[in-house]
């Protein structure tokens, strides 16, 4: 199960936004979306699964999270992962695996430069505990599915482990 394999989708192909995108949007969240610049991700059946935002959003209020999860399927799995104690497995493993650590910053600098082209919020803060930790999965997953295998190493290991923690929601059966 991965983005290249073309069963997620295709990574990184920024499509405008529609308005049956912002109802699938409250649909998925229950609540209208804020700050969407453009679908990041789309599942196979085509719904928005990862959107991109706007540094800041319509009132100025600073919104570091540039790639967001909203699909409540996808939501749930990552959910059930957090629960089980990856984030603090991958922290640890970034402590010792200077290698990755290194590739893990790399996704770091990649967020933020690409954020910073949008509109440069004065903070080196990234989001998901980039670059030092693992601080929210849901994050590190939008990231991988929205720019492709081989940027975020754990987001895209993450989404390897996708598969373990559905329970069968038929909307995402595809994963």
């Amino acid at each position: 199960m991965n983005a290249e394999s073309g069963v997620f989708g295709a990574a990184n192909d920024l499509q405008a936004v529609t308005d049956a995108d912002r109802e699938a949007f409250q649909r998925e969240l229950g609540r209208p979306p804020r700050g969407i610049l453009a679908v990041a991700y789309r599942c196979a059946h085509q719904v928005p699964a990862v959107v991109l935002t706007s540094p800041r959003l319509e009132d100025g209020t600073p919104f570091p999270t540039m790639y967001y999860l909203c699909c409540k399927e996808l939501n749930a799995a990552v959910s059930r992962m957090e629960s089980e104690g990856v984030m603090k497995e991958m922290t640890e493993r970034l402590a010792q695996d200077p290698d990755l650590a290194a590739a893990y910053r790399r996704a770091h600098d990649s967020y933020l430069a690409t954020r910073n082209a949008l509109g440069d919020l004065g903070i080196a803060v990234t989001a998901g505990g980039m670059p030092d930790r693992v601080k929210c999965l849901h994050v590190l997953v939008a990231h991988s599915l929205a720019v492709g295998r081989g940027v975020n190493p754990l987001g895209d290991e993450a989404v390897d482990r996708l598969g373990d923690y559905f329970r069968g929601e038929p909307a995402c059966s595809h994963l």
